[in-house]
């Protein structure tokens, strides 16, 4: 199975064929602020020099220099991006800026209001963290309590106007609970369900085969995935048989403060910037990819996603 233009993925043959220095920004992550309301067990921030909030023009300005390079998509994330005073005002700026899909990476427990402007002024794909089905290990995971019925109706509302993915990152805690987890999203009219495995647990899922087939039809990302875990390919890693290099790098950018990173990944993972922000990031980030190999990086070896593996060996195959 290919996973070709799906939500915010974009990992399609076209792009495989435009890509070079000058091919559009398909997809770039900036985080606005490490805070968040919530303290998840599995989650461990950012770097102490990293943490602060972005100003709104120097967030602004970060825009303008990807909408130069032809900006399609852009993700706003944190910490929790719905705390972020600026928020509303930079996806108006967005949208004006013909960029095509404006994401928000949120952990749900934002007044609905909020999320019900935000689409107004733009954006066209949440995706929610849901980790759990059950309100005791939900609580558990996000330190908070009497989160459930918030977050259910929220993640209920929000699919009802936009397309709404959920993301459900495994651990040992939750792992028992995949398919009930799975179920209970699917019931709630979500668009997608993304299962992905902690960093620091990287395990696989043994009861997939109990997922109902009509799920899987309906979500084409947990599908791929599924299909993936059933041919015993890990959520995560590299092989010696991938692809070393990582062709992502030249047309996708992830930003914190005033640094620009291989990939979310490789930030959340405290890898060190490929430079600072700037007129210069695309030929930084070009040079990075002639010269870096993934398999020699610990990062990458151990925590590229599978859905950026098979684009970059497709690269290799095609290019």
């Amino acid at each position: 199975m290919k996973l070709e233009d799906i939500g915010f993925y974009t990992l399609s043959d076209y792009r495989v064929k435009q890509l070079s220095i000058d091919s559009p920004l398909w997809r770039c992550e900036l985080i606005l602020t490490h805070r968040c309301n919530f303290n998840c067990t599995y989650c461990r921030g950012l770097l102490n020099e990293q943490k602060r909030d972005l100003t709104y023009y120097e967030a602004k300005h970060i825009i303008d220099l990807w909408v130069k390079d032809g900006l399609k998509n852009v993700r706003f994330s944190g910490g929790e991006p719905t705390l972020w005073k600026g928020l509303k005002d930079l996806v108006v700026h967005c949208k004006k800026n013909g960029v095509e899909r404006i994401a928000i990476s949120t952990n749900g427990s934002a007044d609905l209001k909020l999320y019900g402007d935000l689409w107004r002024a733009g954006v066209n794909d949440f995706s929610i963290s849901l980790d759990s089905c059950c309100a005791a290990f939900t609580e558990k995971i996000t330190g908070v309590k009497g989160i459930q019925n918030k977050l259910e109706n929220n993640i209920k509302e929000i699919s009802k106007f936009c397309y709404t993915t959920v993301g459900v990152v495994l651990i040992e805690e939750n792992i028992e609970h995949l398919v009930d987890t799975i179920k209970y999203a699917h019931d709630l009219g979500v668009a997608d369900i993304r299962i992905i495995t902690a960093a620091q647990w990287n395990k696989g899922a043994d009861n997939i085969d109990d997922i109902s087939p009509d799920i899987l039809k309906k979500h084409p990302i947990l599908n791929y995935r599924i299909n993936n875990i059933k041919k015993g390919k890990s959520m995560r890693g590299i092989k010696k048989s991938d692809y070393g290099k990582c062709p992502l790098v030249i047309d996708d950018v992830a930003i914190v403060r005033n640094k620009h990173y291989p990939c979310i990944i490789y930030l959340r993972e405290r890898g060190e910037a490929i430079g600072e922000v700037g007129e210069n990031m695309r030929l930084e980030r070009v040079k990075w990819f002639e010269k870096h190999d993934c398999y020699k990086d610990d990062i990458c070896r151990n925590n590229c996603l599978d859905v950026c593996v098979d684009y970059a060996n497709r690269v290799r195959d095609i290019k």
